[in-house]
Protein backbone atom coordinates (compact mmCIF):
# COMPACT_ATOMS: atom_id res chain seq x y z
CA UNK A 1 0.00 0.00 0.00
CA UNK A 2 1.55 3.43 -1.02
CA UNK A 3 1.62 6.61 1.18
CA UNK A 4 -0.89 8.01 -0.53
CA UNK A 5 -3.23 5.26 -0.16
CA UNK A 6 -2.50 5.23 3.85
CA UNK A 7 -2.80 8.79 4.68
CA UNK A 8 -6.02 8.80 2.26
CA UNK A 9 -7.45 5.73 4.58
CA UNK A 10 -6.09 7.27 7.60
CA UNK A 11 -8.10 10.49 7.35
CA UNK A 12 -11.52 8.36 6.70
CA UNK A 13 -10.44 6.86 9.53
CA UNK A 14 -10.06 10.38 11.31
CA UNK A 15 -13.15 11.63 10.09
CA UNK A 16 -15.30 8.19 11.07
CA UNK A 17 -13.72 8.84 14.41
CA UNK A 18 -14.78 12.52 14.77
CA UNK A 19 -18.20 11.23 14.19
CA UNK A 20 -18.20 8.63 16.70
CA UNK A 21 -16.71 10.67 19.45
CA UNK A 22 -19.36 13.92 18.38
CA UNK A 23 -22.41 11.01 19.51
CA UNK A 24 -20.18 9.88 22.14
CA UNK A 25 -20.86 13.35 23.75
CA UNK A 26 -24.42 13.65 22.95
CA UNK A 27 -25.18 10.28 24.75
CA UNK A 28 -23.01 11.76 27.85
CA UNK A 29 -24.95 14.78 27.79
CA UNK A 30 -28.17 13.08 27.56
CA UNK A 31 -27.20 10.70 30.63
CA UNK A 32 -25.24 13.28 32.55
CA UNK A 33 -28.66 15.55 32.40
CA UNK A 34 -30.45 12.76 33.93
CA UNK A 35 -28.13 11.49 36.54
CA UNK A 36 -24.76 12.25 38.45
CA UNK A 37 -22.25 13.39 36.09
CA UNK A 38 -19.40 11.09 38.41
CA UNK A 39 -21.29 7.87 37.87
CA UNK A 40 -21.66 8.15 34.42
CA UNK A 41 -18.13 8.97 34.21
CA UNK A 42 -16.94 5.55 36.70
CA UNK A 43 -19.43 3.08 34.29
CA UNK A 44 -17.17 4.31 31.30
CA UNK A 45 -14.22 4.21 33.27
CA UNK A 46 -15.13 0.35 34.37
CA UNK A 47 -15.71 -0.19 31.22
CA UNK A 48 -12.45 1.21 29.83
CA UNK A 49 -10.45 -0.68 32.68
CA UNK A 50 -11.64 -4.24 32.17
CA UNK A 51 -11.16 -3.77 28.14
CA UNK A 52 -7.38 -2.24 29.22
CA UNK A 53 -7.04 -5.35 31.62
CA UNK A 54 -8.09 -7.75 28.92
CA UNK A 55 -5.71 -6.62 26.62
CA UNK A 56 -2.84 -6.64 29.16
CA UNK A 57 -2.93 -10.13 30.48
CA UNK A 58 -3.31 -10.92 26.73
CA UNK A 59 -0.12 -9.22 25.75
CA UNK A 60 3.49 -10.87 26.51
CA UNK A 61 4.53 -10.65 29.99
CA UNK A 62 1.11 -9.96 31.35
CA UNK A 63 0.14 -6.87 33.49
CA UNK A 64 3.47 -6.48 35.18
CA UNK A 65 5.43 -6.16 31.98
CA UNK A 66 2.32 -3.86 30.21
CA UNK A 67 2.41 -0.99 32.98
CA UNK A 68 6.42 -1.21 33.39
CA UNK A 69 7.77 2.09 33.59
CA UNK A 70 10.47 4.40 34.89
CA UNK A 71 8.05 7.58 35.50
CA UNK A 72 4.77 6.39 37.10
CA UNK A 73 4.76 9.84 38.81
CA UNK A 74 4.08 11.37 35.04
CA UNK A 75 0.92 8.46 34.33
CA UNK A 76 -0.75 9.45 37.39
CA UNK A 77 -1.15 13.22 36.54
CA UNK A 78 -1.82 12.28 33.03
CA UNK A 79 -4.86 9.94 33.81
CA UNK A 80 -5.91 12.75 36.80
CA UNK A 81 -5.34 15.50 33.93
CA UNK A 82 -7.72 13.82 31.71
CA UNK A 83 -10.38 12.33 34.78
CA UNK A 84 -10.40 15.92 35.39
CA UNK A 85 -11.45 17.19 32.00
CA UNK A 86 -13.97 14.21 30.57
CA UNK A 87 -15.27 15.26 34.44
CA UNK A 88 -15.96 18.95 34.26
CA UNK A 89 -15.99 19.28 30.09
CA UNK A 90 -19.52 16.58 30.39
CA UNK A 91 -21.08 19.01 33.08
CA UNK A 92 -20.53 22.28 30.66
CA UNK A 93 -22.23 19.86 28.02
CA UNK A 94 -25.44 20.13 30.72
CA UNK A 95 -24.75 23.08 31.51
CA UNK A 96 -23.84 25.17 28.10
CA UNK A 97 -25.35 22.31 25.53
CA UNK A 98 -22.76 20.17 22.71
CA UNK A 99 -22.17 23.72 20.58
CA UNK A 100 -20.85 26.14 22.84
CA UNK A 101 -19.06 23.68 24.70
CA UNK A 102 -16.89 22.22 21.68
CA UNK A 103 -16.38 25.81 19.54
CA UNK A 104 -14.52 26.47 23.20
CA UNK A 105 -12.83 22.98 23.59
CA UNK A 106 -11.15 23.26 19.78
CA UNK A 107 -8.49 26.03 21.36
CA UNK A 108 -6.69 23.10 22.85
CA UNK A 109 -4.42 22.39 20.22
CA UNK A 110 -3.18 25.90 20.22
CA UNK A 111 -2.91 25.55 23.77
CA UNK A 112 -0.74 22.42 23.03
CA UNK A 113 1.43 25.04 20.95
CA UNK A 114 1.50 27.57 23.33
CA UNK A 115 2.93 25.20 26.41
CA UNK A 116 4.94 23.11 24.47
CA UNK A 117 7.90 25.34 24.79
CA UNK A 118 7.64 25.70 28.49
CA UNK A 119 6.77 21.81 29.03
CA UNK A 120 8.52 20.21 26.21
CA UNK A 121 11.45 22.60 25.39
CA UNK A 122 10.53 22.80 21.89
CA UNK A 123 10.92 26.43 20.07
CA UNK A 124 7.67 28.33 19.01
CA UNK A 125 8.45 31.00 16.14
CA UNK A 126 6.55 34.30 15.85
CA UNK A 127 4.02 32.82 13.22
CA UNK A 128 2.56 30.49 15.48
CA UNK A 129 2.40 32.79 18.71
CA UNK A 130 0.43 35.10 16.48
CA UNK A 131 -1.69 32.31 14.98
CA UNK A 132 -1.71 31.53 19.03
CA UNK A 133 -3.37 35.29 19.44
CA UNK A 134 -5.83 35.45 17.12
CA UNK A 135 -7.38 32.21 18.07
CA UNK A 136 -7.75 33.20 21.37
CA UNK A 137 -9.44 36.40 19.62
CA UNK A 138 -11.46 34.11 18.66
CA UNK A 139 -12.49 32.42 22.03
CA UNK A 140 -13.21 36.11 23.03
CA UNK A 141 -15.60 36.59 20.19
CA UNK A 142 -17.13 33.22 22.17
CA UNK A 143 -17.72 34.34 25.13
CA UNK A 144 -18.71 38.04 24.39
CA UNK A 145 -17.06 38.76 27.99
CA UNK A 146 -18.07 42.71 27.54
CA UNK A 147 -21.55 42.10 26.10
CA UNK A 148 -24.38 41.44 28.29
CA UNK A 149 -24.06 39.37 31.43
CA UNK A 150 -20.99 37.35 30.81
CA UNK A 151 -22.05 33.57 32.00
CA UNK A 152 -19.07 32.20 34.10
CA UNK A 153 -19.96 28.26 32.73
CA UNK A 154 -18.94 29.83 29.57
CA UNK A 155 -15.52 29.52 30.29
CA UNK A 156 -15.93 26.25 31.44
CA UNK A 157 -14.39 24.46 28.53
CA UNK A 158 -12.08 26.80 28.40
CA UNK A 159 -10.44 25.33 31.69
CA UNK A 160 -10.98 21.63 30.00
CA UNK A 161 -9.15 22.30 26.99
CA UNK A 162 -6.33 23.46 29.25
CA UNK A 163 -5.92 20.49 31.09
CA UNK A 164 -6.60 18.54 27.28
CA UNK A 165 -3.65 20.20 26.71
CA UNK A 166 -1.72 19.73 29.59
CA UNK A 167 -2.93 15.63 29.04
CA UNK A 168 -1.91 15.54 25.83
CA UNK A 169 2.03 17.28 26.41
CA UNK A 170 2.51 15.04 29.30
CA UNK A 171 1.83 12.44 26.71
CA UNK A 172 3.71 13.49 24.20
CA UNK A 173 6.61 13.49 26.95
CA UNK A 174 5.72 10.05 28.32
CA UNK A 175 6.33 8.87 24.90
CA UNK A 176 9.68 9.11 25.04
CA UNK A 177 10.22 6.59 27.27
CA UNK A 178 7.48 4.17 27.24
CA UNK A 179 5.38 3.16 24.29
CA UNK A 180 1.70 3.92 23.61
CA UNK A 181 0.35 0.87 25.03
CA UNK A 182 1.68 1.87 28.84
CA UNK A 183 0.16 4.94 28.50
CA UNK A 184 -2.75 3.26 27.34
CA UNK A 185 -2.72 0.80 30.64
CA UNK A 186 -2.53 3.51 33.05
CA UNK A 187 -4.71 5.85 31.59
CA UNK A 188 -7.55 3.21 32.26
CA UNK A 189 -6.43 1.71 35.36
CA UNK A 190 -6.17 4.70 37.48
CA UNK A 191 -9.19 6.32 35.84
CA UNK A 192 -11.26 3.61 37.44
CA UNK A 193 -9.44 3.40 40.65
CA UNK A 194 -10.08 6.92 40.81
CA UNK A 195 -13.56 7.51 39.77
CA UNK A 196 -14.96 4.04 41.48
CA UNK A 197 -15.67 5.61 45.06
CA UNK A 198 -16.71 9.07 43.62
CA UNK A 199 -18.98 6.69 41.04
CA UNK A 200 -20.50 4.42 44.16
CA UNK A 201 -20.67 7.83 46.43
CA UNK A 202 -23.33 9.30 43.78
CA UNK A 203 -24.81 6.11 42.29
CA UNK A 204 -28.14 6.45 41.57
CA UNK A 205 -31.01 3.87 40.36
CA UNK A 206 -30.78 3.66 36.45
CA UNK A 207 -33.67 3.16 33.85
CA UNK A 208 -33.44 0.18 31.70
CA UNK A 209 -33.21 2.12 28.64
CA UNK A 210 -30.21 4.45 29.69
CA UNK A 211 -28.48 1.19 30.70
CA UNK A 212 -28.53 0.43 27.18
CA UNK A 213 -27.46 3.70 26.09
CA UNK A 214 -24.92 3.56 28.65
CA UNK A 215 -23.66 0.49 26.81
CA UNK A 216 -23.58 2.30 23.82
CA UNK A 217 -21.47 4.93 25.58
CA UNK A 218 -18.86 2.66 26.66
CA UNK A 219 -19.06 0.93 23.30
CA UNK A 220 -18.28 4.27 21.06
CA UNK A 221 -15.86 5.25 23.56
CA UNK A 222 -13.60 2.33 23.11
CA UNK A 223 -14.32 2.09 19.30
CA UNK A 224 -13.12 5.69 18.71
CA UNK A 225 -9.92 5.48 20.46
CA UNK A 226 -9.35 2.00 19.08
CA UNK A 227 -9.67 4.36 15.18
CA UNK A 228 -7.78 7.03 16.81
CA UNK A 229 -5.27 4.66 17.18
CA UNK A 230 -5.52 2.74 13.88
CA UNK A 231 -5.43 6.33 11.92
CA UNK A 232 -1.98 7.33 13.65
CA UNK A 233 -0.87 3.83 12.78
CA UNK A 234 -1.16 4.41 9.16
CA UNK A 235 -0.94 7.98 8.53
CA UNK A 236 1.27 11.15 9.67
CA UNK A 237 -0.39 12.57 13.22
CA UNK A 238 -0.11 16.39 10.74
CA UNK A 239 -1.76 14.78 8.05
CA UNK A 240 -4.85 13.94 9.30
CA UNK A 241 -4.92 16.30 12.58
CA UNK A 242 -6.66 19.35 10.94
CA UNK A 243 -9.65 16.66 10.47
CA UNK A 244 -10.21 16.35 14.00
CA UNK A 245 -11.89 19.64 13.80
CA UNK A 246 -15.16 17.80 11.92
CA UNK A 247 -15.99 16.87 15.39
CA UNK A 248 -17.19 20.33 15.90
CA UNK A 249 -19.38 20.15 13.18
CA UNK A 250 -20.83 16.62 14.62
CA UNK A 251 -21.67 17.82 17.76
CA UNK A 252 -23.02 21.19 16.77
CA UNK A 253 -25.33 19.06 14.12
CA UNK A 254 -26.34 16.38 16.91
CA UNK A 255 -27.09 19.79 19.11
CA UNK A 256 -29.28 21.59 16.67
CA UNK A 257 -31.15 18.58 15.57
CA UNK A 258 -31.15 16.50 19.12
CA UNK A 259 -30.60 18.96 22.37
CA UNK A 260 -32.18 22.49 20.45
CA UNK A 261 -29.07 24.08 20.93
CA UNK A 262 -28.92 27.54 18.93
CA UNK A 263 -26.02 28.40 17.08
CA UNK A 264 -25.53 31.86 17.78
CA UNK A 265 -23.38 33.74 15.27
CA UNK A 266 -20.76 35.06 17.71
CA UNK A 267 -20.18 31.11 18.49
CA UNK A 268 -19.99 30.58 14.28
CA UNK A 269 -17.57 33.11 13.74
CA UNK A 270 -15.33 32.66 17.11
CA UNK A 271 -14.70 29.13 16.21
CA UNK A 272 -14.42 30.19 12.38
CA UNK A 273 -11.52 31.70 13.91
CA UNK A 274 -10.39 29.53 16.09
CA UNK A 275 -10.31 26.55 13.75
CA UNK A 276 -8.10 28.39 11.10
CA UNK A 277 -5.59 29.71 13.87
CA UNK A 278 -5.63 25.96 14.76
CA UNK A 279 -5.02 24.74 11.58
CA UNK A 280 -2.36 26.98 10.61
CA UNK A 281 -0.60 26.09 14.01
CA UNK A 282 -0.84 22.69 12.44
CA UNK A 283 0.78 23.83 9.01
CA UNK A 284 3.46 25.64 10.81
CA UNK A 285 4.68 22.31 12.75
CA UNK A 286 4.54 20.10 9.82
CA UNK A 287 6.20 22.88 7.53
CA UNK A 288 8.88 22.69 10.44
CA UNK A 289 8.74 18.89 10.34
CA UNK A 290 9.73 18.77 6.52
CA UNK A 291 12.58 21.68 6.66
CA UNK A 292 14.52 19.23 9.24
Amino acid sequence: MSAVQNTGRGIWLMVLTTFIFAMQDGISRHLSGAYNVYMVVTVRYWFFALFTLTLALRSEGGLRRALATRQPVIHIIRALLLIGEIVILVQAFVLIGLIESHAVFAAYPLLVAALSGPVLGEKVGWRRWGAIGIGFAGIMIILEPGVGVFRPEAAIPLFCALLFALYSLLTRYAARQDPASVSFYWTGLIGALVMTPLGLWFWEPMAGIDWLWMGALCLSAATAHFLLIRAYEIAEASAIQPFAYLQLVWAAGLGILVFDDVLRPNVAMGAGVVVCAGLFTLWRARARQKAR
